[in-house]
């Protein structure tokens, strides 16, 4: 217990006594930070909280989740108290019913695992059903409707990518930033007349949970504090490259090519132009890479500077290919 989980819990629950206080995993965002909590009557949460004072990825998580679960098939997390206005702006959370995505990954074996890839695509098209008519941030809302800031998505999209910057780690790879943003404001007419649906953000193994008491298989996302709407594209190539690609590889065929069906399947086909967008949303997301140099070479068996000198060759040849 610190001083700003004492605070949040004191105003969300200031007649109830604390236990314990749990790590929730490993973060590369450090402006806001989770930990789990047992209080002494037996029950546990999830405490969210704003390191920064600034509530607005609270008030946003706040307003999707109600969406979600008021208008949509997908299975969000239950909602017990929030705050985005005070000192320590705050979400709390009841713990899922239901085995986190990446325990039943790593048990898997290869015909499961395709399984599981095509529940996600299921899943995501359902996130993916949610339409909007204008592309946009979303400042607020509840389970009514969703309050957005629209522009048009090319904004967006580079707005996305600039607080990706400002979250990263270390300037190495500023230069990758300017040159992916310079590429998506040449492509404004390809991105802007798009459909606009209700993006996740963050479709990570970790964010996912199969959903007990619902429909065999029923795939829930957790985590939407950084969800918009935009070009389900985008969507689509993020999970891919979060879940089933490595650093440097396509993911298997056969899983590839499930989460893509299971999308099919639930959404009719793919999203119009998928195939003439995706190169741009590949250089975007390898930004998630670079704008993190250092905690990936902190943690993988080869030398650092051919890791740096891979990278910058890799983006590189993306950009190239919507260039």
């Amino acid at each position: 217990m610190d001083e700003q989980i004492a605070a949040a819990l004191d105003d969300a629950f200031p007649d109830r006594d604390v236990d314990a206080v749990h790590p929730s995993g490993p973060s590369w965002n450090d402006e806001n930070r989770t930990v789990g909590i047992d209080f002494r009557d037996g029950e546990s949460v999830y405490l969210k909280m704003s390191n920064v004072g600034d509530g607005s990825r609270i008030a946003r998580e706040r307003a999707v989740i109600d969406y979600v679960d008021e208008h949509g098939d997908v299975p969000v997390p239950t909602v017990l108290a929030s705050d985005s206005a005070g000192a320590v702006p705050y979400l709390v959370t009841a713990p899922v019913v239901g085995e986190n995505l990446l325990s039943s990954w790593s048990d898997a074996n290869a015909t499961e695992r395709a399984e599981l890839a095509r529940q996600v695509g299921l899943s995501l098209a359902n996130v993916h059903a949610l339409r909007f008519e204008e592309h946009g941030r979303i400042v607020g809302g509840s389970a009514d409707g969703l309050e957005l800031e629209t522009k048009p998505w090319t904004d967006v999209l580079v707005e996305t990518m600039t607080e990706m910057s400002d979250i990263g780690s270390q300037d190495r790879f500023s230069h990758h930033f300017d040159a992916v943003i310079e590429a998506v404001e040449d492509n404004r007419e390809l991105l802007d007349d798009t459909p606009a649906t209700l993006l996740h953000g963050d479709p990570a193994r970790p964010n996912c949970f199969h959903a007990e008491g619902r429909n065999k298989g029923e795939i829930g996302f957790l985590d939407w504090e950084i969800a918009h709407v935009g070009d389900p594209v985008r969507d689509v190539e993020r999970t891919r490259g979060l879940q089933f690609d490595s650093l440097r590889a396509d993911g298997p065929e056969e899983i590839v090519r499930a989460f893509y069906d299971g999308y099919r399947d639930r959404a009719g086909g793919l999203p119009d132009g998928f195939e003439e967008r995706r190169p741009i949303y590949d250089a975007v997301r390898f930004l998630g890479h670079t704008g993190f140099y250092d905690k990936y070479a902190s943690f993988r068996d080869e030398d650092p500077e051919e890791l740096a000198a891979w990278m910058d060759g890799e983006m590189e040849r993306r950009i190239e290919k919507i260039t």
